[in-house]
């Protein structure tokens, strides 16, 4: 399996690479001004139509809805007033007969049934017929296949109790009826002969029949798409195509609830000119039934209605595609003619700074803008090639001026060496290969010193000022040097021009004023401080004062120097006096000062040193020059020292008094004896934290 590892990984390589030349391609294609200008087009065409198509669609659903729901209003209102027409028809049928059934008739039980038998129109309008006394009992029931006498008693029935109340005829509520059981709807009409009612002639209509309603529902029915329900005022179902919906209320047919629930929040107004009344996707609308307070409730759906208008859409959006692509195909291929000088163009302007080409040849002729742009960038290539002479004239004498300049020269951009000049790269031990591109932090001895020049550099030119300083830099080898830098902004205006630098070796200079510096300080025959850098650290102890407590003053003479001096020459003195510098040297702490006063004298100040230990160094350094024993010339030179010390005191006023008393201790030291160590009388020691007077 290890052997197919290479060709596996060629080909994904592969792969790959035919991604990568196909996502160039891509882009370069989405580049082209052809392709962005055909787009920009196309877009705009597509936003012109779909804008347009959006307007005009928009506004025929809005026409076809509104016409289409005057429409079902119109049926509503023609449906309520056919049924309305209907019930009025009954009636006057029911009247008619009623008006021919006498009291002799109603209680002749042959006489009545060859009453109804001859009826054969009115029982052909109604599902049922009866005839009642004024008790209520029915005398004889009629259908489509009978004659009956079932003795039902009427007398609860609302619908006959007002119609014997009233005296007029009643249509009543839907019910179940008492003898079919059947959801019926009753007519009745009172039979009356001088003025007295003696009993009701009544027609029955099955809401589940054809009789009076079904085949209204049917003519509805006829367009699948459209519901049309006829209900009583209080909403209760009395016609549905559905049979299972009677006598149930409106609100469980989920096409209208609704719509019902808007009527009923209105006021269940039954308005025989008809409502438009507000349903999700259906256009619903209702009219009453006058003379009965019924209701004709038509719900047709949206969907259907603006189908076709869906489907010319589809069909209007297939032709848009198939116009904008070939105006596309069109517009790309007459772009591609018109901007074949934009092409010549580009070839040309790719070889713009190609000094192998003349700049005045291989541009297109064209008119417009191309022909314009083309002229310009001629212009512009010859313009070039005068600038490009002139450069290089401008480059030739900047390389012999730097060539020749006796100082180090660089150009910097960015923080990158761009220029370097010979002297530069001879200061530094590099080549200019080695500089050209590379930070100029390789030239500093540390970031710190890095960050500080450019600080400086910064805040310089911020003032408008050339920078120049002194600062410690870095050989190829790592070694230092102190160079001279001067730096100046290419324009002031635009830091990202660049600096230009020069660079001077300083070494000598450097270490020289560090040697007057040092001498200016110093003792040149002992190399101890002198009695200027003693001031100088006076000064800053009383500057610090109290904070600069404890401290003392030690000042020492040597005893029996002159001598030496006058016997063994004053070579043999200053080796004298040397040896006593190392020894005092080697007795203090590394913090104090050792200054040689001149001759023979010398002091030590010593800096937070409790009296104490004062005096206990002033014994070392007694006891150390003492021990001296030089050879010189067959001899051995010895002398000895007495020693004053004075501490400072909150009272001590100044540097000349703290050195007077250190003196006075001195001379002391001397007129005791020579070779002792005496304290200045009246000074002060700090011993755990209380001020005691020292023993002198």
């Amino acid at each position: 399996m290890h052997a197919f590892a290479p060709v596996k990984a060629s080909v994904n390589a592969k792969r790959h690479i035919a991604t990568e030349r196909w996502k160039f391609r891509l882009a370069s294609a989405f580049g082209s001004l052809k392709l962005r200008i055909t787009l920009g087009a196309v877009g705009a065409l597509m936003l012109g139509i779909g804008l347009t198509s959006a307007v005009l669609v928009g506004k025929t659903e809005r026409d076809t809805l509104t016409a289409q729901r005057l429409r079902e209003l119109d049926e509503a209102v023609r449906a309520a007033a056919a049924l309305s027409h209907r019930v009025v028809n009954l009636q006057r049928a029911l009247q008619a007969t009623a008006s021919q059934l006498d009291a002799a008739t109603l209680d002749d039980d042959a006489r009545l049934a060859a009453f109804m038998d001859a009826q054969p129109v009115l029982r052909g309008m109604f599902a049922n017929l009866f005839a009642t006394g004024i008790d209520g009992r029915i005398r004889i029931y009629a259908d489509a296949s009978s004659l009956r006498r079932p003795g039902t008693d009427l007398s609860t029935r609302a619908y006959f109790q007002r119609t014997i109340a009233e005296q007029r005829a009643i249509v009543s509520e839907a019910l179940p009826g008492r003898v079919s059981n059947e959801p019926v709807i009753v007519f009745t009409y009172p039979l009356r002969a001088a003025g007295r009612v003696y009993g009701v002639l009544g027609g029955g209509l099955r809401l589940a029949g054809r009789d009076l309603l079904g085949d209204l529902s049917d003519e509805a029915q006829s367009d699948s798409s459209v519901l049309q329900v006829v209900t009583d005022a209080q909403g209760r179902v009395l016609s549905h195509p559905n049979r299972q919906q009677l006598l149930q209320p409106l609100s469980v047919e989920p096409r209208l609830a609704q719509a019902f629930a808007e009527w009923v929040g209105n006021g269940s107004s039954v308005e025989p000119t008809g409502l438009h009344l507000q349903q999700a996707n259906e256009l619903v609308s209702a009219s009453g039934v006058a003379g009965l307070d019924w209701m004709v409730w038509r719900a047709m759906p949206q969907a259907e209605l603006l189908a076709p208008l869906n489907a010319a859409r589809r069909q209007s959006l297939i032709w848009a595609v198939g116009l904008i692509a070939t105006m596309s195909g069109a517009m790309l291929a007459l772009l591609g003619w018109l901007l074949r000088p934009l092409k010549q163009l580009e070839d040309r302007a790719q070889h713009l700074f190609d000094g192998s080409h003349d700049p005045l040849l291989g541009w297109p002729t064209a008119s417009g803008e191309i022909g314009r742009l083309g002229r310009v960038l001629q212009h512009v290539s010859a313009e070039r090639a005068q600038l490009e002479a002139f450069n290089t004239q401008v480059l030739q004498k900047l390389s012999s001026v730097m060539g020749a300049a006796p100082v180090g020269i660089c150009f910097t951009r960015e923080k990158r060496f761009e220029l370097v000049s010979a002297e530069f790269c001879r200061l530094f031990e590099r080549t200019e290969s080695e500089f050209v591109g590379q930070l100029v932090r390789i030239i500093h001895i540390s970031d710190d010193n890095y960050d500080r020049v450019g600080s400086q550099v910064g805040a310089t030119f911020a003032a408008g000022q050339a920078y120049v300083g002194e600062w410690e830099m870095l050989h190829a080898d790592g070694t230092h040097f102190w160079a001279s830098l001067r730096g100046a902004p290419v324009n002031a205006n635009d830091p990202g021009a660049g600096t230009i630098w020069t660079l001077n070796d300083i070494g000598e200079q450097v270490a020289a004023r560090a040697q007057l510096e040092w001498s200016a300080s110093h003792d040149g025959l002992t190399g101890l401080a002198n009695r200027k850098a003693l001031d100088n650290r006076l000064a800053g102890v009383f500057e610090a004062m109290p904070r600069s407590i404890p401290a003392a003053i030690v000042m020492v003479d040597l005893d029996h120097f002159k001598p030496i001096n006058d016997t063994a020459g004053h070579a043999a003195g200053d080796a004298v006096l040397c040896a006593v510098a190392s020894a005092i040297i080697a007795c203090v702490r590394a913090g104090d000062l050792v200054v040689r006063l001149g001759g023979d004298e010398f002091a030590l100040l010593l800096e937070r040193c409790p009296a104490e230990v004062a005096l206990r160094i002033a014994e070392n350094v007694r006891q150390a020059i003492s021990g001296l024993a030089l050879p010189w010339q067959r001899h051995t030179l010895r002398v000895g020292a007495s020693l004053g010390v004075a501490s400072l005191t909150i009272e001590t006023p100044d540097a000349a008094a703290w050195m007077s008393a250190a003196d006075t201790a001195c001379y002391c030291a001397k007129g005791e004896g020579r070779g002792t160590v005496c304290m200045a009388p009246g000074t002060l020691m700090q011993v755990l934290g209380e001020t005691t007077p020292v023993a002198e």
